[in-house]
């Protein structure tokens, strides 16, 4: 399955482009995709930090989703690292 993963935050300071497009098994979860990212992450993000994308979210067009969700059928999803401010 492709899954199109937008990027935001921090994680755009990685990529060039706002998105970054990920092959993961048929069935996969959000925790295989999170997996996926990490692997991409340290093969061709130099400053990537995995503490970062352990802390970050993973969403569907619709909701927020844990781990052990599925991954939707559309394959578009997007990667929310934690902010705060005020």
């Amino acid at each position: 399955m492709r899954v199109a993963l937008s990027l935001f935050g921090a994680f755009r300071d990685y990529q060039p482009t706002a998105q970054l497009t990920l092959d993961v098994a048929d069935g996969a979860r959000v925790a295989d995709l999170r997996e996926a990212v990490a692997a991409y992450g340290q093969a061709h993000w130099p400053t990537f930090q995995p503490a970062l994308l352990a802390r970050s979210a993973f969403a569907s067009a619709t909701c927020v989703l844990r781990d052990g969700d599925g991954i939707p059928a559309d394959g578009q999803m997007a990667i929310l690292p934690p902010v705060s401010g005020g």
